[in-house]
């Protein structure tokens, strides 16, 4: 399954021309991991989504939220009340975002 976050880092990887092994070494991550990491079949640690912004020259908010989707995706894609339960959550969040 193909995921927001693993389409975005393999265009990025590749508009700029880097091969899969270099980001994966930057990383301490071997190639495999990271191939199925922009394959979608495994998830990134939130922590190494910073180092990828730098090293990607990207926004890393942008990257951020696209991982958050991807983990929100993962857990309600089968789910009848999927988009009930996401108001409900959007609303919540903006109650404890008040100034």
């Amino acid at each position: 399954m193909a995921t927001q976050f693993g389409d975005k880092i393999r265009s990025l990887r590749t508009k700029q021309k880097m091969l899969l092994r270099h980001l994966a070494s930057a990383l301490d991550i071997d190639t495999a991991l990271l191939s199925k990491i922009e394959k979608g079949s495994r998830a990134i640690k939130k922590e190494q989504i910073p180092t990828i912004a730098n090293i990607l020259n990207t926004d890393k908010e942008e990257l951020i939220t696209l991982f958050l989707t991807d983990q929100v995706m993962h857990v309600l894609k089968d789910e009848k009340h999927a988009d009930e339960a996401l108001k409900a959550v959007s609303k919540n969040i903006k109650k404890r975002i008040k100034p």
